[in-house]
C-alpha cells in the first residue's frame, strides 16, 4: 500500500474511534465515553416470574398490543421458547403496585418473565392449578440463569408476582417448581433438616399473629403488625406456603410454616447449592 493511502487509512480509523467515544445526536452534547466508573451496578435488581393465565396466542397479543401490560420475556409452552418483548434497558409493565423488602413499584427495578400457563380453575373440589411442562421449566431455568449472569441479580431477589402483591396475585402459583430452582443453585432454600427439628417446638408452642407478621415482614413481604390473623396476614401466609410448602397453602399458620420462617431467618438457615461444594450456608443481603 502506498504511504499516502496508509496514512489516510490510519487517519480514518482514528477519526472513527474518536467518533465512537463521543457519540452524539445532531445538535446534542459531545459525550466522551472513554471512561467508566467502578461504582455501578445494573438497574435490574429483581427478577419477577409470572404466569399468563392464557394460551400462547392470547398471551402474545395481550403482552404486545393495547392491553396496558407487558413483560421483558414470554416463555412459550409448546414449543418451549423464550421471546424478548421489551428490551431489558426499558421498563416493562408487569409488576403493578408492588413491594418487596422495602422496595416499591418494582417495574422500575426489575426484569419480568411471563410464562404461558393456564393458571387455575375453581371447581367444586377446590381450586386446581395447571402444571408446567418439563421442557418449559428447563427453558425458564436457562433464561433465568442468563439474565442473572448478565445483571448479577442476587438469588434472594428472584421472586414471584405473588410475593410482591400477595392476595392480589397468585402467580406463578403452587405448581411452579421453586424447589427445582433451588436444587439448580439459582435461589436459596431453607435447610429442611433444621426445619424438621423445629416443627415439634412450634406444635407445642404455637406462635401468635404478631410473631408471624414480624417474620414475614423480615422475609420481604409487605405486612402491617396488627397482632391479628386478619385477611392480609392469611394472604401473605398462603403466598409464602405456595412457594416453600406447596402441599398445603391454605394460609393456616401451622407449625411447619413457623419452622420454615424461623429457619429462614436464622444464621446458616438458608442454603444455596453450588456446582463444586454442594449446599452451602447463604445469607440474604438487601
Amino acid at each position: 500500500m502506498p504511504k499516502t493511502l496508509h496514512s489516510k487509512s490510519l487517519l480514518a480509523l482514528t477519526l472513527a474511534l474518536l467518533l465512537s467515544a463521543c457519540a452524539t445526536t445532531p445538535g446534542g452534547p459531545h459525550i466522551d465515553r472513554s471512561y467508566s466508573s467502578d461504582n455501578q451496578d445494573s438497574r435490574a435488581l429483581f427478577l419477577v416470574l409470572h404466569y399468563t393465565v392464557l394460551d400462547w396466542e392470547k398471551s402474545l397479543r395481550v403482552l404486545t398490543k393495547g392491553g396496558q401490560v407487558s413483560s421483558h420475556y414470554l416463555v412459550r409452552d409448546e414449543p418451549a421458547r423464550s421471546y424478548l418483548l421489551v428490551d431489558e434497558n426499558r421498563r416493562a409493565w408487569h409488576a403493578g403496585p408492588s413491594f418487596w423488602a422495602g422496595h416499591t413499584q418494582l417495574n422500575s427495578s426489575s426484569i419480568g418473565i411471563e410464562i404461558v400457563n393456564a393458571g387455575y380453575v375453581d371447581t367444586p373440589a377446590g381450586r386446581v392449578y395447571a402444571d408446567f411442562p418439563e421442557q418449559q421449566v428447563q427453558e425458564v431455568i436457562r433464561l433465568v440463569r442468563d439474565i442473572v449472569a448478565r445483571h448479577q441479580i442476587r438469588p434472594e431477589r428472584i421472586i414471584g408476582h405473588a410475593d410482591i402483591a400477595p392476595g392480589r396475585k397468585q402467580d406463578p402459583g403452587p405448581k411452579f417448581p421453586w424447589k427445582r430452582l433451588a436444587d439448580e443453585g439459582i435461589i436459596p432454600w431453607p435447610d429442611l433438616a433444621q426445619v424438621k427439628d423445629k416443627i415439634a417446638l412450634f406444635e407445642s408452642l404455637p406462635p401468635g399473629a404478631a410473631w408471624f407478621q414480624d417474620k414475614l415482614a423480615r422475609v420481604g413481604y409487605k405486612l402491617a403488625l396488627t397482632g391479628e390473623f386478619d385477611q392480609a396476614t392469611k394472604d401473605v401466609i398462603s403466598t409464602f406456603q405456595m412457594k416453600y410448602r406447596a402441599s398445603d397453602y391454605s394460609g393456616t399458620p401451622d407449625a411447619e410454616t413457623a419452622a420454615l420462617l424461623e429457619v429462614m431467618l436464622s444464621p446458616n438457615g438458608m442454603l444455596l447449592n453450588t456446582p463444586t461444594q454442594g449446599a452451602k450456608p447463604y445469607t440474604p443481603r438487601w
